[in-house]
């Protein structure tokens, strides 16, 4: 197996590891109120949605052999970009939907964790 395609099939586990801890945490909080949950799913979507559309990102330009140099460039960009993302959904959550500031940082820094600590567990298991 290719190390690209390696490489992408720990990518996809990791979103799908990180999708199932946003829909778990928020259930969990769905359970004290639903406000609750809901501000937990949006603090999930701020760390889940930056990633998937990053890693998309890096599979469509990973079909191109850029210069080294631009590869570390487009590396870059894409964390600025994300970080940003993260947090324009994060004060939209906050400032226009109004969202609980606990469910939403709880969430949002297990799905983090879950990004830190998946790839580990992921490469001991295959």
């Amino acid at each position: 197996m290719s190390v690209s395609l390696l490489s992408r099939n720990v990518a996809r586990k990791l979103l799908f590891l990180q999708l199932l801890a946003v829909i778990a945490i928020g259930l969990l909080f769905c359970l004290k109120d639903p406000a609750w949950g809901a501000s937990a799913f949006g603090g999930g979507l701020a760390a889940w949605l930056p990633n998937a559309v990053f890693m998309n990102f890096a599979w469509r330009h990973q079909l191109h052999t850029p210069s080294k140099g631009r590869l570390a460039w487009t590396f870059a960009i894409g964390e600025v970009l994300k970080v940003l993302a993260s947090f324009t959904i994060l004060v939209v959550a906050l400032a226009g939907f109004k969202a609980v500031l606990l469910p939403l940082i709880v969430t949002w820094v297990s799905v983090l964790v879950v990004q830190i600590l998946a790839p580990a567990v992921i490469n001991n298991k295959g």
